[in-house]
């Protein structure tokens, strides 16, 4: 069980790393439209935002994002407890 719940670990670890990659580019795009000024595109900049909420949440194309995150947190939570319960 050690084996799989360490799978499960490394897994969950990976998830939340390209998460917070994805994160960092949320809040510059968030960062780009809190400075925008009077003459600025604030449409698009809300575009751009919403785009990379999007990506950071499903992961786009390769990845999946904080929905992959949250099934390996579902998955290892799951084994932490079958472990507690041997």
């Amino acid at each position: 069980m050690n084996e799989e719940l360490d799978k499960a670990r490394d897994k969950l670890h990976k998830e939340f790393a390209q998460v917070s990659e994805s994160i960092a580019t949320v809040h510059i795009a968030f960062h780009t439209l809190k400075d925008a000024g009077p003459e600025s595109d604030i449409y698009g900049l809300m575009e751009t935002l919403e785009d990379a909420v999007k990506k950071a949440r499903t992961g786009g194309i390769m990845g999946s994002g904080a929905k992959g995150h949250r099934k390996a947190l579902a998955a290892y939570n799951e084994l932490l407890a079958a472990a507690g319960e041997s």
